[in-house]
């Protein structure tokens, strides 16, 4: 899920004896923002369901927590969020279209939102046990994937605060930002200064941390590939990925043992207070040690500060060639840059599929809903998560092997292989959920759909991204970027809504929404394997000059 940008020139280029104990210590400092990154999205996987239970629906046809105001405030605040959304779309189509054809999409897209939210926010209030209940899984899903809103935004700013403000200062808000939102999430109505509900104040808290969640995706793998010799910058960025894994199966573990602390009535009311206070520690570690390291010299160089610069490389790789490489780096500042549709649409088109596909095919269902999942399979809270380390551990081991099997494999049969996997293991749990025969076989499947997608579209659709699109169009890859984010935040949003909703859930048992990850699975194969090319021992070059014809 990391957005790894390597592209362009890195800090230290040219250097051949390096300071390698400082680089890696530099790197591992970076690398926190990943881990927050994995920590913060998902800790509402052992939350989720008392998160549910405290400010939804306390239990099963009871709806006395849906009053006017919770509905009210949720409608103008999904009208908000969807308008947010919007407006980072059309900034991409107007860089993307150019400003005539680019000013016209965005009017549609603005004008078609203005009409919806009209009757979204007049809509009469629902009445009747299975419109209620419809209700409260769509607030429900709301809450839960919030803070991918704030990704949205974070991921849309990224590139302008690491570029006006400078890579650490970035890292710095980023961090700040987990830390506000570990401490307001913990007590949102102390800390209720929105003039909303407590539960929609847990919702900007929220939003917030994924606000550093978003600067950090790019920043964090930006400022170690802008500080790390040539020669083992990618082994160090792939650390951050590395990373972001480590970060969930490190919450994973600290939900379980809070939840081991009380009673499911504790868990309810104060187990998940204490879930997101956690990240206090992560968050205030990283911000403490960010202190202690320089800004790139890529940054510095850019902002004229060649004194700082030189200073920097000399101690990442000795002062003897501290001169010639910043040299180099100066004389890459002023890169070319071209239209974004300068080698045809099918580049952005299959840059763009590339970060939806990897959303649909439904990982973020299990990263963030495991709990739920193995609830609903039979297992108690205690129990599922447990399972959900299992989940967490399997996640990491098969990451690491497709960082070691890539570039000897290929980027096509291991997408293509994922996709299989997925595919047969989410179909095959939709039957499962459907006849109520569920158990071992079930959590087998879980787990191998969890290393599929681990060994494939994890981390080796980042490897695409970052290798097709050529540097004069690099910025194109923002497309991207904001198209991962929205169809994280789309399906994450859509499963409590699909999962729980009654007709579904009397009609299919809980496994309807497989089927539909399961059938997206299918066409990611087909797409990898009819419009994507293989850059597996291609250079830069030679991958250009596949979209040129």
């Amino acid at each position: 899920m990391a957005f790894i940008n390597t592209g362009g020139s890195n800090a230290s280029q040219g250097i051949q004896k390096s300071n390698n104990f400082y680089i890696i210590l530099l790197t591992l400092v970076a690398t926190l923002g990943g881990l927050l990154f994995g920590y913060d999205t998902a800790v509402v996987n052992g939350a989720e369901e008392a998160l549910g239970k405290y400010f939804v629906q306390s239990k099963p046809n009871d709806f006395s927590l849906l009053t006017t105001p919770l509905i009210n405030q949720y409608r103008w605040l999904m009208v908000i969020v969807l308008f947010i959304v919007a407006i980072i779309i059309c900034i991409q189509m107007l860089k993307l279209l150019g400003k005539n054809r680019g000013i016209i999409v965005s009017v549609i897209i603005l004008v078609a939102l203005i009409v919806w939210s009209y009757f979204s926010v007049n809509e009469i209030m629902p009445s009747g046990a299975d419109a209620l209940q419809n209700m409260a899984n769509s607030i429900k899903g709301f809450i839960l994937s919030s803070a991918l809103i704030g990704c949205i935004i974070g991921g849309a700013l990224a590139g302008a605060i690491s570029k006006s403000w400078g890579r650490k200062t970035g890292l710095f808000i980023a961090a700040l930002s987990f830390l506000f939102s570990a401490i307001g999430a913990w007590k949102p109505e102390a800390f209720n200064i929105f003039g909303v509900l407590p539960v929609y104040s847990f919702v900007v808290y929220r939003i917030i941390g994924g606000f550093g969640v978003g600067l950090a995706s790019m920043i964090s793998p930006m400022y170690i590939a802008e500080i790390a010799p040539a020669k083992i910058r990618g082994k160090l960025v792939s650390f951050n990925q590395f990373a972001i894994i480590f970060g969930m199966l490190v919450i994973y573990f600290v939900n379980y043992v809070i939840a081991g602390k009380g009673d499911e009535q504790w868990l309810t009311t104060e187990g998940w207070r204490w879930m997101f206070f956690s990240g206090v520690i992560p968050a205030a570690i990283f911000f403490i040690l960010l202190f202690f390291v320089p800004e790139t010299p890529r940054y510095l160089a850019m902002k004229g500060k060649d004194a700082s610069a030189l200073k920097v490389l000399g101690k990442i790789g000795g002062k003897e060639e501290a001169q010639s490489v910043l040299d180099s780096i100066k004389s890459t500042l002023h890169e070319t840059s071209r239209p974004w549709l300068s080698y045809g649409s099918l580049l952005i088109i299959v840059g763009i599929l590339l970060s939806v596909f990897q959303q649909f095919v439904g990982i973020n269902v299990v990263l963030y809903y495991a709990g739920n999942i193995f609830r609903n399979m039979g297992s108690s809270t205690d129990s599922s998560l447990l399972q959900t380390i299992i989940v967490g551990v399997v996640n990491l081991l098969f990451t690491v092997v497709a960082i070691f099997t890539v570039d000897k494999f290929g980027r096509k049969p291991l997408m293509i292989i994922g996709s299989v996997g997925m595919a047969v293991s989410m179909i095959a749990l939709g039957f499962l959920f459907y006849s109520n025969n569920l158990g071992i076989v079930a959590l087998i499947f879980m787990l191998i759909y969890t290393a599929a997608f681990a060994m494939s579209w994890g981390p080796v659709c980042w490897v695409l991204l970052a290798e097709i699109f050529p540097n004069s169009i690099r910025g194109a890859l923002s497309i991207a970027v904001a198209a991962q984010w929205i169809a994280n935040w789309v399906v994450s949003f859509t499963f409590p809504m699909m999962n729980d909703n009654v007709a579904l859930t009397n009609q299919f048992h809980h496994g309807f929404a497989y089927w539909i990850y399961g059938v997206m699975a299918v066409l990611s194969a087909l797409f990898i394997w009819k419009l994507v090319p293989e850059t597996k021992g291609k250079s830069l070059e030679e991958i250009e000059s596949i979209w040129k014809k």
